[in-house]
């Protein structure tokens, strides 16, 4: 009798389970048919290597909230650029044009007035029902384009001492070498001192350096933002007008009212989804490099040197002391020393933010670089408004402090310069 039980129950679960073997058959078949994975060295996305459990878990919550898509009822608006993080940062990577932010000001006798009184210095150019998005004002002296950068290897740039931008400086060009570079300065008050609060209390940071009771800018085009969680909650505000426990009123609306709201209770989003946010962008990967040992990447380098374009786009920096193993005390290579730069006439916009001119621009960093076109519809854009469509166009609108660096692009054979733009195309 045992044996006979043995037996119908063996018959049972192979015919439960006949099903399985057709769609095993038929996923075994697809494996060969449909395309494979793209390799890492192809994609921006990613996390860091070497986190533990918790740290993943809350990187893939961060992940869900980034891609967020957001509606009237959630608070968007009620003026408002895109509906979600990722509407801008595709695949992690960079924004498409099409997708630009749009910033304004006002030069006065005494300075620039980003015009917050007529809704500066972004504009929002949506808006849920009745209201009407924002246009740059007539009175305007000057408007920039924002592109949106690649958000990977963030976490490494934020863990950058102070004291180490500081030491890269120069801002009177004291070794004459036509170089200038300087920190921005961002006032200490407001948000930027509840910012510093919270970080102090969440991640157990240290006082940041004060220079004239201001803070060392190092995220955004202009080096406006101090941090992480400085960026994305000026960009939960900014660009969806999501409020957060730290910006918890609405962009004005001007054009309907000066209190205009979405008719939605603020804070929209919780402190919980922000710091989110904030880690999974602290953890994602540094970008792949592609080739890096070619022969002609390599002989690209040495010419990317040689003609002066590694004193700004520094090839090197070490990260501080991180709670993060992978960042932790780690040299890594994003080609930039997150220092402000005079460019000259040719990416002078009359706008600015900060102590920076309106000609003075962050050094972009460069890596990730030769995937832009990924995330951007087959054809790179380059620059902060994404002007140039080549690389060659990009060099040859850098003026100011990069002018020279410039003329000896001009000057090396077009063998050599394709060989540089091969090295640029590996970052």
């Amino acid at each position: 009798m045992k044996d006979l039980r043995v037996t119908r129950l063996r018959s049972d679960l192979v015919r439960r389970n006949l099903w399985a073997i057709p769609l095993f058959v038929l996923l075994s078949a697809c494996d060969g048919l449909g395309p494979s994975a793209p390799a890492e060295t192809e994609v921006l996305a990613g996390p860091l290597p070497g986190m533990s459990g918790p740290q993943l878990a809350l990187h893939i919550r961060g992940d869900e909230e980034f891609g967020r898509v957001f509606g009237v009822a959630d608070g968007l608006g009620p003026i408002f650029v895109a509906e979600s993080c990722e509407r801008c940062h595709v695949g992690d990577g960079k924004g498409h044009p099409v997708f630009n932010l749009t910033r304004f000001g006002r030069l006065t006798s005494t300075g620039f007035d980003p015009m917050r009184s007529a809704g500066g210095p972004q504009v929002q150019n949506r808006a849920i029902l009745n209201h009407r998005g924002e246009v740059v004002p007539a009175s305007a002296t000057g408007a920039a384009g924002f592109t949106a950068p690649a958000v990977t290897g963030l976490g490494f740039l934020e863990a950058v001492d102070d004291a180490t931008l500081l030491a890269l400086e120069d801002p009177t060009d004291s070794d004459g070498d036509g170089i200038s570079g300087r920190v921005q300065l961002v006032d200490a008050a407001g948000v930027v001192s509840e910012v510093i609060d919270l970080e102090r209390f969440l991640d157990g940071a240290g006082d940041r350096l004060r220079i004239d009771g201001r803070l060392i800018g190092r995220f955004g085009k202009k080096a406006s933002a101090i941090s992480l969680l400085h960026q994305t909650a000026n960009a939960y505000r900014e660009d969806m007008g999501i409020t957060s426990d730290l910006l918890p009123v609405d962009p004005i609306n001007f054009a309907v009212g000066g209190f205009a709201t979405d008719g939605v209770p603020d804070p929209e989003v919780s402190s919980d989804a922000v710091q989110a946010v904030v880690f999974y962008l602290r953890t994602l990967r540094a970008p792949v490099r592609r080739e890096a040992d070619a022969p002609e990447v390599v002989a690209g380098e040495r010419l990317f040197i040689d003609i002066g374009c590694a004193k700004c786009h520094l090839p090197s920096l070490t990260a501080g002391s991180s709670t993060i193993a992978a960042i932790d005390r780690v040299t890594f290579h994003p080609y930039t020393d997150l220092l402000l730069h005079d460019m000259g006439p040719e990416l002078d916009d009359g706008y600015t933010e900060g102590r920076a001119v309106t000609s003075e621009w962050r050094t972009a960093p460069l890596w990730g670089i030769g995937l832009a076109a990924v995330s951007q519809g087959g054809t790179g854009f380059f620059l902060h408004d994404g002007r140039a469509t080549s690389l060659e166009q990009a060099i040859d609108l850098h003026g100011g402090e990069a002018a020279s660096s410039r003329l000896r692009f001009r000057g090396l054979s077009a063998e050599d310069q394709r060989r540089l733009v091969t090295f640029l195309r590996s970052l």
